[in-house]
């Protein structure tokens, strides 16, 4: 079970609860809280000074005074208005991470949603009625408007919903579940929506696909080192330590315990005297992408545990509207996070093509044992520069982009939902290319006979080697590239 405590989730609990269906509560002191703030909130709504959201319209509409009697509307209006999204829908824990973190942006106590609604949405999360919401629509400011209105149709009995895998309308689904639909109160449309929890959702669980992509990326790339005698001088932990770089030292140390006890391997002149940047720059490269994630899992962190809403209850004579929504500090960290992750990508091609190009190395042609007859890994390398050169697209930053929305009342966005969508595409093809070059590695190392492999890599290796063999002939490569991918994912948990 998962407490709900001011402030205090973390990225294990998202997982445990997107992923592995954990069931969420809200501790005491949090529902004091929400009790608290919606007290508030109710006397603000019931006076004559305007309050943004609670007794005025929205966006541009906001100098617009909306009568007592008619609030609860104003609320779903606002909701049925704001549900505009388009695309395909989002993943199932993409919207169970979206439920939770907004469940938790609430239940921080500032912005005066009713303790009944907010148990209302745990309701749905815990019982497994997860919204149908579109992946596009939002600017990522006033944070994730649409697709968090598409997750508030379904609390109200509105739109669709999928419940133990079947998509029903989502009163049915609410009904199945034995769980009422909720008639919304003053400013609860608004808390709902107003938040980045959209986007946050779905870049926070493409970072934690892309901290496992890097403990593959080491494994392959440890791999395609004794597939090519490489040198470990390079790793020397003295050589990083000058430097001072804390992901570069980590990185060099890792490798060097993947590879204790190879024989493949060799030292300084032993062979040669460098080796190629894809190879001698693995801790650079490698390192900066992990201390670009040690920087990006600080923020999410904070981002996963923050109060997004407007206006937001501060006090008994302070409900300010400010600009919390603005989902800039996320798009700038997803936007980061996409062009580190297309670097791992981007040099694991590059030691792939090292593998298959025979003018490189010293194995045979594209490593076919009968070149010519058979193509072997030729197109594999076709395949992981396809998917290199798309992430490179995809890495061109969404966070410099902003259209002006609501007559210009929101004249500047984040665009953080985009950000975080490219950052999702591009951790998927990362993987697609580190299981290439797995696969390419294994046939390699194949080809040199009385070999000793790596504490680590002889572990994937064998992994491998399970489910596919070494290819001696040309076969659907497809369905064996496939398997590796999944030996990989499951390898690293």
């Amino acid at each position: 079970m998962v407490t709900i405590e001011n402030g205090t989730l973390t990225l294990e609990d998202l997982v445990r609860v997107a992923r592995e269906n954990e069931k969420v509560m809200l501790s005491p002191e949090t529902e004091k809280r929400v009790l608290e703030s919606r007290r508030i909130l109710e006397k603000a709504a019931q006076s004559d000074q305007a309050v943004y959201g609670v007794n005025t319209g929205f966006g541009k509409f906001s100098e617009v005074k909306i009568g007592s009697g008619e609030l609860a509307q104003l609320q779903r209006n606002l909701i049925l208005s704001h549900a505009c999204g388009v695309g395909n829908p989002m993943a199932r824990d993409e919207i169970r991470g979206m439920m939770l973190l907004r469940i938790n942006a609430l239940a921080r106590g500032y912005s005066g949603i009713r303790l009944e609604t907010l148990q209302t949405l745990l309701a749905m999360l815990n019982a497994g009625v997860h919204p149908v919401v579109p992946e596009k629509g939002s600017l990522g400011a006033s944070g994730d408007l649409a697709p968090l209105a598409h997750m508030v149709l379904t609390l109200i009995g509105e739109g669709q919903a999928e419940y133990q895998g079947k998509v029903y309308a989502s009163k049915d689904a609410l009904s199945l579940a034995g769980i009422s639909p909720v008639v919304l109160a003053e400013k609860e449309g608004l808390a709902l929506i107003n938040g980045t929890q959209a986007l946050t959702s779905m870049g926070a669980l493409a970072f934690i696909d892309a901290k496992k992509a890097l403990k593959a990326a080491n494994l392959s790339a440890a791999l395609s080192m004794e597939a090519l005698r490489a040198i470990t001088t390079a790793f020397d932990s003295r050589l990083h330590e000058v430097r001072g770089h804390a992901g570069q030292m980590k990185v060099a140390r890792e490798i060097l315990a993947l590879l204790e006890g190879s024989s493949l391997v060799t030292r300084q002149n032993d062979l040669r005297c460098q080796d190629a940047y894809s190879i001698r720059c693995i801790p650079q490269v490698h390192g900066a992408i992990q201390d670009t994630f040690s920087y990006a899992e600080e923020k999410i962190t904070i981002e996963i545990n923050a109060v997004t809403d407007n206006p937001i209850v501060l006090a008994e004579d302070a409900i300010y509207s400010g600009g919390n929504f603005h989902g800039e500090p996320m798009a700038f960290v997803f936007d980061f996070l996409a062009i580190a992750v297309s670097e791992l990508a981007n040099i694991a091609e590059r030691r792939l093509e090292r593998l298959v190009n025979h003018q490189l190395n010293d194995l045979p042609p594209f490593l076919a044992p009968s070149g010519g007859l058979n193509s072997g890994f030729m197109i594999t390398q076709y395949t992981a520069a396809a998917l290199v050169s798309e992430n490179k697209i995809l890495a061109h930053p969404a966070s410099v982009d902003s259209i002006p929305s609501s007559a210009n009342q929101e004249d500047h966005v984040s665009m953080g939902n985009t950000a975080a969508r490219k950052l999702r595409e591009i951790v998927a093809n990362t993987w697609r290319v580190l299981a290439i070059e797995a696969f390419a590695a294994c046939q390699a190392i194949d080809f040199r006979p009385d070999r000793t492999l790596g504490r680590g890599t002889g572990e994937l290796y064998c992994s491998i080697r399970k489910e596919v063999p070494f290819l001696k002939e040309d076969v659907l490569m497809h369905l064996e590239m496939e398997k590796v991918h999944g030996v990989l994912r499951n390898f690293v948990g």
